[in-house]
């Protein structure tokens, strides 16, 4: 973990979408909806990419603490905000870098053109340019889902609860709105998380879920990934 990387905070808890309510009832005194959330929330969807081994699955499905992932972020299949996006993940902490991009340079990565980022003067896209070239990384996965925000200036907390949780499938144009998609989580649960830098403050600590039920074991990317894996092997074949 380098020095100069201020990692965050991220607990993940798998919820009934009955006792996320009550929670959300709980949390109003402390913190606020987050102002981006039109309407009560947004939808984001992110396409993920991987390496020629698969070392981001590999590494979340073996359990190993240090590991990376890249994605590109939009909200509401909008092309207003679009960020190239690395998580790197310690733990329980993360720390997250961005970069922009424009629509015309999101298909040039879909179709393999990759200098324009050689060129850029945002790091990440250099560092990018060069996962794309030397390790084929390459699109895998779409996920999509329906975020309800809430912040709080104090400890800079923010809980957000991910709803309708489904894998968009029949490409990787992620301007498309009307890809299909296909649910991944049981009906009636959503995935809350908690992120904070400096605390999370007692008041809060006390409306969050037994610690027995954090969500650790498995992220959106990989409930996706496992979905639409007949996309990217024949594994499919073999299932009972």
């Amino acid at each position: 973990m380098s020095k100069a990387e201020k990692y965050r905070n991220e607990w993940k808890y798998l919820i009934d979408t009955a006792e996320k309510e009550l929670i959300c009832k709980r949390l109003f005194p402390f913190l606020s909806l987050d102002k981006h959330a039109k309407d009560g929330g947004y939808m984001i969807r992110s396409l993920y990419f991987d390496d020629y081994f698969n070392t981001a699955y590999g590494e979340k499905d073996a359990g190993i603490q240090q590991r990376k992932k890249y994605r590109i972020r939009i909200y509401n299949c909008s092309d207003s905000s679009i960020k190239l996006e690395r998580k790197k993940k310690y733990g329980s902490y993360i720390y997250k870098e961005s970069a922009t991009l424009t629509k015309d340079e999101v298909y040039k990565i879909l179709d393999g053109d990759y200098d324009f980022l050689l060129k850029s003067p945002q790091a990440l896209c250099r560092e990018f340019y060069f996962e794309c070239v030397s390790n084929v990384m390459r699109p895998r996965t779409i996920v999509d889902y329906d975020r309800e925000p809430w912040v709080s200036d104090e400890g800079t907390v923010r809980i957000t609860f991910d709803m309708d949780v489904r894998a968009a499938v029949g490409g990787f144009d992620i301007f498309d709105s009307t890809l299909p998609v296909l649910s991944v989580l049981e009906q009636g649960k959503c995935v809350m998380e908690v992120k904070f830098t400096e605390f999370l403050p007692q008041a809060i600590k006390e409306i969050l879920p037994d610690r027995a039920s954090e969500f650790t074991a498995v992220s959106k990317y990989v409930l996706c990934y496992e979905k639409t894996e007949y996309m990217n092997s024949f594994k499919y074949w073999y299932e009972n």
